[in-house]
């Protein structure tokens, strides 16, 4: 006899979503589904509206990286425009979102994702949190409360308030920036450095307690697709996109912007309101490819930063190509905060950062725009088409979690069929099915342009439909 186990709400996660595990007759898994269930549809929301107001309103897709879908649009925008923006306009919107990245990665990492790692998977739910983490590891829990506090001032400091900033505009940015803020983020940094160096270390140190992890949690053979800058650079501001396969073989390098048609298709599921993109030259579901941090560090072949290149080569002694285990992105991320002080810090000291030559100013040139930059959780693509007024008619967004989809659902699976036995939820099996999802650090609130409350239910279902267990989290 056939069952289900259905986990909703997927807990310590940013959105609504849920599970269902399918087993066969011998109580197997047989298959596994991720299912995101709810929409908003900021696609059609946009239309009527002027392209000049879309950073700004395509940002309220989200609390959590608003900044994420500030650079993308804008940068839609500028193509719109048809203008090039000033370099300083370009080293301040990079900052912005380094800025960005480091409070979002901070966050996935201490608040959401460290409880299992510290605390231990099978912790019991009531301790395995911030809260519990704050109690028994506190040096830890401030160092993660440290580091996003120092993203969120960034932004604050930059673009006058921390969620929802409309100082990124079509053009380039709305005011320079000031002596002042320049001053304070340099006086930061070292402490920053200090701080996420010391976590890396002993992030290092926790690989025997997982090996069993690192092994089941979504490590399989794909894709991995990110932004490079020309010279092979990690990228998370411009340049072009770039594919490597498992082996870290390029399959495909170069691509534009306007050019990701060519590349990305999209399909819709019947049972989840999460695109499921793919590579379109592979095929559905074949193309599965995964983007974010580990995508990035995967497809890069250096890091323009110091302190971060060693991480790099230590990063890389992990596999002889791509590195797999999306258990691996919790690494990458620590390794891009840390990437993000440093980069900060070159780009705070260029001559030019504080000219007040900031924006550029045209009016509607072209009909349509595709802005692209690495947001968090990997590549955010934004593409707008408007009519002779600068209206909106057309717009796509493709956010970097539903690049993620296939690739999640068949790492739950993975975990799944490993850990899930029986007809009974056990805690430990439930969590570690979720941690997978984690490791991705989804923003479904930007995926499907959703909003509400975020709770998490596993259930254990026959094939005649009866539920034989159920458990039920929320946030």
């Amino acid at each position: 006899m056939s069952r289900t186990i259905l986990i909703d709400p997927v807990t310590r996660i940013e959105g609504h979503s849920k599970i269902t595990i399918y087993l066969n007759d011998a109580g197997e898994v047989r298959d596994a589904r991720f299912h995101v269930t709810q929409f908003r549809g900021f696609e059609k929301f946009c239309e009527g509206r002027p392209y000049t107001e879309m950073p700004a309103l395509t940002a309220r897709t989200c609390g959590i990286c608003p900044i994420s879908h500030l650079m993308a649009a804008a940068k839609a925008c500028d193509e719109i425009l048809a203008v090039r923006i000033p370099e300083t306009a370009a080293m301040l919107r990079r900052i912005l979102n380094l800025g960005q990245i480091i409070q979002s990665h901070a966050l996935s990492f201490f608040h959401l994702s460290s409880p299992d790692l510290l605390l231990g998977m099978d912790a019991p739910p009531e301790q395995r949190n911030i809260l519990g983490l704050a109690a028994s590891h506190p040096e830890m829990a401030r160092d993660g409360i440290w580091l996003r506090k120092f993203g969120q001032q960034v932004i604050e400091k930059m673009a006058g308030k921390r969620i929802h900033p409309a100082w990124v505009v079509p053009g380039g940015v709305g005011s320079p920036l000031s002596p002042e803020t320049r001053d304070w983020m340099l006086g930061q940094i070292p402490e920053g450095i200090k701080i996420i160096q010391r976590v890396l270390e002993w992030y290092k140190t926790t690989y025997s307690q997982f090996t069993e992890e690192i092994e089941y949690f979504a490590n399989f053979p794909s894709l991995f697709m990110g932004l490079v800058s020309d010279d092979d650079y990690l990228e998370h501001y411009d340049g072009t996109l770039r594919v490597v396969d498992e082996r870290r073989k390029v399959v495909a390098e170069g691509i534009l912007p306007s050019e990701y048609q060519d590349y990305i298709s999209e399909y819709v599921e019947p049972d989840s309101y999460l695109k499921s993109p793919y590579y379109k030259l592979m095929g559905y579901p074949e193309g599965i490819y995964r983007v974010g941090p580990l995508a990035r560090l995967n497809v890069a072949d250096r890091i323009g930063a110091p302190l971060a290149a060693v991480e790099l080569f230590t990063f890389r002694k992990l596999s002889k190509g791509s590195v797999l285990s999306s258990f691996h992105y919790h690494y990458a991320r620590l390794i891009e905060i840390l990437y993000g002080f440093e980069r900060i810090e070159q780009l705070l000291n260029d001559p030019d950062i504080l000219s007040e030559h900031v924006r550029a100013h045209a009016g509607p040139n072209r009909g349509e725009g595709v802005g692209m930059s690495e947001a968090p959780r990997g590549m955010l693509l934004h593409h707008y088409k408007v009519d002779r007024n600068g209206l909106i008619t057309w717009a796509n967004l493709i956010i970097a979690t539903g690049h993620n989809n296939l690739a999640m659902n068949r790492g739950i699976a993975q975990a799944a069929k490993h850990y899930v036995k029986g007809d009974k939820i056990k805690e430990g099996a439930l969590n570690r099915v979720e941690a997978v999802i984690r490791c991705y650090d989804p923003c479904l609130s930007c995926s499907t342009h959703a909003f509400g409350e975020m709770p998490l239910l596993l259930q254990l279902v026959a094939p005649d439909g009866k539920v034989l267990d159920e458990t039920a989290r929320a946030i």
